[in-house]
Parts: structure tokens; sequence; C-alpha cells
């Protein structure tokens, strides 16, 4: 079974169970799985002992040490089960324990057969049983090589002890086949079962994981939206106060056009962040490239547009560079100490692609420009199998390009 298919079928189960106990209703599906094998050891041990004429002293060892058998097999599996899982030891004593009785087990079936209790016939399926269900359990409780050699040791031990007490023909083939291929399959299909369960919860877990980072992705998102909206915007409300400050001292009635102004981008922000919060804002091209200029001629800095294909970029690829407009007036706004001019080029980068240059002077020399606005802009141009470069120049210049991808429609 190819590994495509576990995960299938695993994806079904982690479906069809649901919830948050899920895997844990799985794990008590698959050890009750497991416990049956011991029940139906018992219900063989059972009619090999009604079928089985003996005397009574030997009858009752057997009926012991079979019920030993099957009551430390149980156990076993469970502890073996959540050491296999990561949440519980080694159950190195229960293994121990459950070896014992089964070599105990063979070692008096060998007597019984060595003192003409039971025949060939009659040991056969005894020895059968008894390495078939005993190959289960240490499989599952210790790690994958220990294991496989104990299971191994204790099969060619019972099988030389076999031969030594005198069996053979048929009888033993059948005893030398359980040896080779019935117990190496019980032991590899317990300890599937159990990696089916961890599977399970490894699956279940990671879901969680998924949830838990969509959501801190999606808090990034608002985050970096919050700061794309306020970020120019509260740089011209600050601008235009000092601005309307100014002519007030002066007693100039212009003050009042500078507030009225203000009030207007209070309320466009307003209105900005109530559709970032319902997640349907995007950035038109036309009206960033034409509220940049304003906002940069506002503020005393010579402003030159060249919008080239603007208007016939796909909507995708117009909002994404409109974010990168809106991010460069920001920066500009915000961190050029005496900028006085600001170049804004949208151009064709050869075919199949569309290049926006933002350049400025006045940059302080100790930014890097590398702010949480620009790693927002990166992230969001990615998507589009776009790039953002930032640039700085002798005299103060820094330089912001954008390269988008651009399949032109025929």
């Amino acid at each position: 079974m190819t590994s495509e298919l576990w995960i299938t079928n695993v994806n079904y189960w982690v479906e069809r169970l649901g919830g948050p106990d899920g895997p844990g209703r799985y794990r008590r599906y698959a050890l009750g799985t497991l416990v049956c094998f011991a029940l139906v050891e018992a219900g063989l041990w059972a009619l090999w002992l009604a079928q089985t004429d003996i005397d009574a002293p030997a009858l009752t060892s057997v009926a012991v040490l079979c019920v030993a058998h099957v009551a430390a097999q149980v156990p076993l599996t469970r502890a073996g089960l959540r050491h296999y899982l990561g949440v519980g030891p080694r159950p190195d004593r229960l293994v121990a324990l459950y070896t014992t009785v089964t070599v105990a087990m063979a070692v008096l079936g060998w007597v019984l057969l060595g003192t003409g209790r039971i025949d060939g016939s009659v040991l056969a399926p005894y020895l059968v049983w008894l390495l078939m269900f005993y190959a289960g359990p240490p499989g599952l409780a210790l790690p994958r090589r220990a294991g496989a050699t104990l299971v191994v040791v204790v099969s060619l031990c019972v099988t030389g002890g076999t031969v030594a007490a005198g069996l053979s023909g048929t009888t033993l083939a059948l005893v030398i086949g359980s040896a080779v291929f019935m117990a190496p399959f019980m032991a590899m299909a317990v300890r599937a079962t159990g990696w089916g369960v961890r599977l399970i919860e490894e699956l279940a877990a990671a879901r969680q994981t998924q949830a838990r980072l969509a959501v801190a992705e999606e808090r990034l998102r608002f985050g970096r939206d919050l700061h794309d909206v306020l970020g120019r915007n509260l740089a011209v409300v600050a601008l235009k106060s000092e601005l309307a400050v100014q002519l007030a001292r002066r007693g100039r009635p212009e003050a009042v056009d500078q507030m009225i102004e203000v009030q207007r981008i209070a309320q466009d922000s307003q209105r900005e962040i109530r559709s970032v919060v319902r997640g349907y804002r995007t950035a038109d091209l036309h009206t960033e490239l034409v509220g940049a200029r304003s906002v940069l001629e506002a503020a005393g800095i010579a402003c030159r547009i060249e919008d080239g294909p603007a208007a016939r970029l796909p909507a995708d690829i117009q909002a994404a560079l409109g974010w990168v407009v809106r991010e460069a007036t920001t920066n500009v706004l915000r961190h050029a100490q005496s900028a006085l001019r600001c170049d804004v080029s949208l151009r064709t980068a050869g075919p199949g692609a569309v290049l926006l240059a933002v350049e400025n002077d006045g940059a302080p020399e100790a930014e890097d420009g590398a702010g949480t606005g620009l790693s927002g802009l990166k992230e969001r141009l990615s998507e589009l199998s776009g790039t953002l470069v930032t640039e700085r120049r002798p005299g103060g210049v820094f330089r912001l390009t954008a390269h988008v991808p651009w399949e032109k429609s025929a």
C-alpha cells in the first residue's frame, strides 16, 4: 500500500470521526481491535482444551498458562500502544513476563508430546496459535529492530525445541510455516495498527497547528492593512494640522480650509478602516496616483507621475501596485527629512512584465528602507510572482522598484 493511499485513508477516518475527540475515539477503536486478538486466542485455547483428551493435572497446567498468556497480552498491548504513541514508558517487564509465559507454554507442549500424553497432530495447532498470537504485542511495545529480533529469536527457539521434542512431517511443517509467515505477519499487522493511530493523531495535531497559523496570518494581514490605511493619512493629517496652526497664528482664513481637509481625511480613514474590518478593501492604482500627487504637493514636494500602461493592467496587478504607491508616498512623507521631489514611473519592462519605480530625494542616511510596510508589500507582490527592491543612491536619493509579471490579453 502506497503512502498516498495511507494518507487518503487517514483523512477519511479523521473526517468520519470528526470533533475534538476524534483521534481519541480512533485510538480506543484500534485498542479494542487489538484486544479482540486476545479474546480470539482465549476462544481457541478453550476449543483446544475441550477437544484434547489428557489427564486432569496436564489439563490444569495448560489452562493456567493459557489464562496467564491471555491475561498478560491485554495490558502489554495497551502499554505497548501508549509507548508507541510516545505517551508512556516502554513496558519491558510486561514484555519479559509475556515472553516467559510463551516459552513456558512451548516447553509444556514439548513435555506433553515427549511423555505421550498428546500426539503431533494435537501439538501442531497449539504451537501455531502460540507463535501467532505472541508476535504482535512485542512488535508494538519495543523498537522496530528490537521487537523483530525478539520475535525471531523466540520463533527459532520454539521451532528448534519442537524438532528436538520429536515432531516431524506435516505437523512440523505447520509449526515452521507459522514461525516463518504467521508470526511476522501478526507483528507487522499490530505495528501497522499503531502506526495508523499515530498518523491520525499527528494529522489532527497538524490541522490544529494549521488553524492557529491561519489565525496568526489573518492577524498579520489585518495589522498590515491598518498600517497601510493609517500610515499616509496620519502623515497628511499631521502635515495639514501643522499648516493650519501656522495659518491660524497669522490670522489667515485659509486655516479653516486646512482643518476642513483634516476632517475629510479623518472621515475617509474611518471608512477605510471599516472596509478593512469587513475584508473588502482594495487599493485602486489610479486613485492612489492622484492621491499621491495631491498629498506630496501639499507638503511642498514636486511630484512627477508617469502612469504608462496603468489603465490596461489587470485588476489584481493594479491593486497590488496601488498599495506600493500608497506605502511609498507614506515613506516619503514620514522618513524623507528634506525631500523636494518624488518621481513615480510606471512602464512596461520588456514582454510580459510591468515596472513601477518611485524615487525621491532627502532620504536620511541612517534609514535602510526595510520597514513593516515594505515587508507587507513584498508579501502582496509575491502572490503575483512579483518582487520589490529598495536602493539607496548617493545624495540621499531613495528608489523603490516593484516588478510584476504581466500576461497581456490577446
